[in-house]
């Protein structure tokens, strides 16, 4: 029997969607310091598991089910569709591939993290339960493009609340230190130029590709959000219909694409098809990703039941997510260094993986201001890398975990 106050998915949906509004309003309205540090992802996320697990809302709901069922491909479509991987590259030029390179850094940092919490836990130093693969891989959906990437991951390797509570709390804890990494690179551009070999006239030369880019965006129409709604309820359509008939692929074992994994595979591809039409120039496409994505993430934190919460395991998780961002720095220096490139493109390179499109634009205007446009797009290209790689972490995970 539902005992919570309010059990109507009506009223549940429209409970999430407060939570997300009165979160921003907050951020607006007052600039607390606090959302400097903690954004509003957090609370948006904390405010559910509260309210449900204090009976105002269920932990179980058709509107859960409709957000986790449509809501979440309907978003990948909007968010994907905007990728420019052609103009990223005009303006950052090699920068790009030291961005995939981090993104490389990522994948092989979880896989080595997991493995090392895994014999860790095997002395009973650091405990981590043996599905927590799930919680890397749904981190590594943050780390590699942000936070749509990251409840898509979640998704698709159909991991449990408790999986995104880990991934949310290391995904901050260990941002805290990276972001003031990032900023803080600054200071070195000079010595870091004559160690990775710079050309002296690669900073000129990325400013002036981007100040020939075009960011404005026009005032969407009737017409424009109707071809909006077509592609996202067409793809997501046909998506759900061939990830219910596509067989399971078992490896070694392990099945490691269910028909989850299908949807989020298939609806990620359709939409970065879209992205090389002239679908990509519809405008307010991003916005309204970004809003129905925080609301699965109310969602989600809706879902959880913190009598179950082993906090044990979350230590364990953040420690050996520390151990991850250390991987992933390696890389792309190694890549900044190959390549060639400035300290401000390797910053803002690590900020488009590890930050998503909500921190690159921080890190970039504190660098070079004129590079904000490109660390924008450079983070859109981490979103259509996310999905795959993000899944591909996990499972790999799946695999050496047995």
């Amino acid at each position: 029997m539902n005992t919570a106050m309010i059990d109507s998915p009506v009223g549940v949906m429209a409970v999430l969607v407060a939570v997300v509004t009165f979160w921003f309003w907050l951020e607006r309205k007052t600039s607390w310091r606090i959302f400097e540090f903690l954004p509003p992802l957090i609370f948006i996320y904390a405010s559910p598991v509260l309210l449900s697990n204090t009976g105002v809302i269920p932990y179980q709901s058709v509107a859960y089910d409709f957000l986790r069922q449509y809501g979440l491909p309907i978003f990948i479509v909007l968010m994907l569709i905007k990728v420019d991987v052609l103009s990223a590259v005009r303006i950052m030029g090699k920068g790009v591939f030291v961005m995939m390179i981090g993104s490389v850094g990522v994948v092989l940092g979880g896989v080595l993290a997991y493995w090392l919490g895994q014999q860790l836990g095997f002395g009973g130093l650091f405990p981590l339960p043996q599905d927590s693969w799930r919680a890397f891989g749904t981190l590594a959906g943050s780390w590699i493009g942000g936070t749509g990437n990251m409840t898509a991951a979640h998704a698709a390797l159909e991991g449990t609340a408790e999986h995104l509570t880990m991934a949310a709390a290391a995904d901050q804890m260990v941002y805290l230190v990276w972001l003031p990494i990032l900023l803080g690179s600054k200071a070195f551009a000079e010595r870091f130029n004559r160690w990775a070999r710079v050309s002296p006239d690669r900073i000129a030369q990325m400013e002036q590709a981007a100040s020939e880019f075009d960011t404005s965006e026009t005032a969407p129409s009737m017409t424009s959000l109707l071809y909006l709604a077509l592609l996202a309820l067409g793809f997501t359509w046909i998506a759900l219909e061939l990830s219910a008939v596509l067989p399971p692929v078992v490896v070694a074992g392990a099945t490691v694409i269910t028909a989850s994994t299908w949807l989020i595979l298939l609806v990620t591809t359709l939409a970065l098809a879209a992205s090389v039409t002239p679908a990509r120039k519809l405008p307010a496409a991003q916005p309204i990703a970004m809003a129905i994505i925080y609301v699965y993430v109310a969602r989600v934190g809706a879902t959880m039941d913190l009598s179950g919460v082993d906090w044990a395991d979350m230590g364990a998780f953040v420690l050996m997510a520390y151990v991850w961002i250390a991987v992933h720095g390696a890389f792309i220096l190694a890549g900044a260094w190959l390549f060639r490139v400035d300290v401000h493109t390797l910053a803002i390179a690590s900020a488009a993986n590890i930050g998503g499109a909500a921190s690159a634009p921080i890190v970039a205007a504190h660098h070079r201001q004129s590079l904000v446009p490109a660390s924008i797009l450079m983070a859109l290209i981490g979103y259509a890398l996310g999905n795959y790689l993000a899944i591909l972490t996990g499972r790999l995970g799946q695999l050496i975990g047995g």
